[in-house]
């Protein structure tokens, strides 16, 4: 059974356990070895962690199958002039567990959270090589626009950004 919980900074060595775990294999196939260092180092350092956290108010939740983590995601609102809009920071599953339903129920549980805050979008960034747009598009998202972000160093993303709307979303 796969439970859900919000989580802050207490959880700051466990986000890292899991980002450590699952980035390298996500990625290996579409990112460098040194893309992949650069931007766990970047995103998922204690105090940057402590940072999305704090500061950016960030939610984090931690997907739990029985008592063994399997997944996190963070999310938030966009900004205070877009107050109906939130974005989808982070989501990540163990990759042995993609197809298992628990990126699902942490998206169901984001939409739970989020409705009586008044939203009405969820946005996220993905990589233009990612297999998760699938799910995403699985999950009521579509694309509406493509970003590229300079992250330092030489780096890129190279994104599309996808959205749903809200209320009315339907996890299949």
């Amino acid at each position: 059974m796969i439970s859900i919980c919000k989580k802050g900074t207490e959880s700051i060595p466990l986000i890292r356990s899991l980002s450590e775990r699952i980035w390298p294999e996500a990625y290996s196939s579409i990112l460098s070895e040194n893309q992949i260092s650069y931007m766990l180092n970047l995103m998922y350092s204690e105090d940057s962690l402590e940072a999305q956290i704090n500061q950016k108010k960030h939610q984090f939740i931690i997907a739990y199958s029985d008592t063994e983590p399997v997944g996190f995601a963070s999310y938030g609102i966009k900004s205070l002039q877009e107050t109906g809009v939130f974005r989808l920071h982070k989501l990540y599953v163990i990759p042995g567990l993609h197809g298992k339903g628990v990126g699902k129920k942490l998206i169901q549980s984001i939409v739970d959270d989020i409705l009586p805050k008044g939203a009405e979008k969820l946005e996220l960034n993905v990589n233009k090589q990612n297999r998760a747009i699938a799910f995403y598009t699985k999950m009521g998202f579509s694309i509406t626009r493509e970003e590229m972000i300079d992250i330092g160093e030489g780096f890129i993303m190279d994104d599309y950004v996808m959205e749903t709307t809200l209320p009315g979303f339907f996890v299949p």
